[in-house]
């Protein structure tokens, strides 16, 4: 199910009494840390709007990630949206991890932490393997999950956890004071993501099409 156009339609309207233009943290071919600019709302939504996940991926995951969208889409309305869009692409990502991994992963590592840990790990995802590192030339595989090791040396100091995909997502759910702007690329790298934990079964809906 694709967002309707009666609500691509009503945010539009409501857009159109916007002013000003929208400035956002994204990678862009060759850069992993560019700022972009959009002029109008029109841009936002073709930006926002090309990151849908693919048609074989589960209809409960597809419309959480939908709900993210729509988000994003209002942030042009009011920015503060974004960040509420960047929860929900979050906890869509866990619920796609826990369908793909749940069943494999032991009880005590079903965490958000754990189960990107087990993409990792087991399921051997890569930056290689993330179009949107491929496309800028950055790196995400290293800051998705804090290892077991690593936490278990922090928990005997005062450092807090480093800023993990893991962690952006709780600091989000538990009211972390200082998360005003907008995480860079969030958006396109859960697409990504969701996208490499179901890749098999997009290759078997594929190959049925062709």
């Amino acid at each position: 199910m694709a967002i309707t156009k009666d609500f691509l339609g009503a945010v539009s309207l409501a857009a159109s009494r916007s002013s000003g233009s929208h400035i956002v943290p994204w990678p862009i071919p060759g850069n992993p840390g560019a700022v972009i600019s959009f002029e109008t709302f029109a841009e936002w939504r073709r930006f926002v709007l090309g990151f849908t996940l693919s048609h074989a991926i589960p209809k409960i995951v597809a419309l959480k990630f939908e709900r993210a969208q729509k988000l994003y889409l209002l942030a042009w309305i009011d920015f503060d949206l974004i960040k509420a869009g960047e929860l929900v692409a979050l906890t869509t990502l866990e619920l796609a991890l826990q369908d793909c991994y749940g069943s494999k992963v032991e009880k005590k590592h079903k965490s958000f932490n754990g189960l990107l840990q087990y993409m990792v790990e087991k399921d051997s995802l890569t930056d290689e393997q993330i179009p949107m590192c491929v496309k800028s030339g950055g790196t995400a595989v290293r800051g998705l999950y804090e290892t077991e090791v690593d936490r278990n040396k922090r928990r005997s100091t005062a450092v807090r956890p480093p800023m993990t995909l893991a962690e952006i997502r709780n600091s989000l759910a538990h009211g972390y004071p200082f998360d005003g702007f907008p995480w860079g690329g969030l958006l396109e790298l859960v697409r990504d993501l969701i996208a490499y934990a179901y890749r098999h079964m997009i290759e078997e809906v594929e190959a049925k099409t062709r």
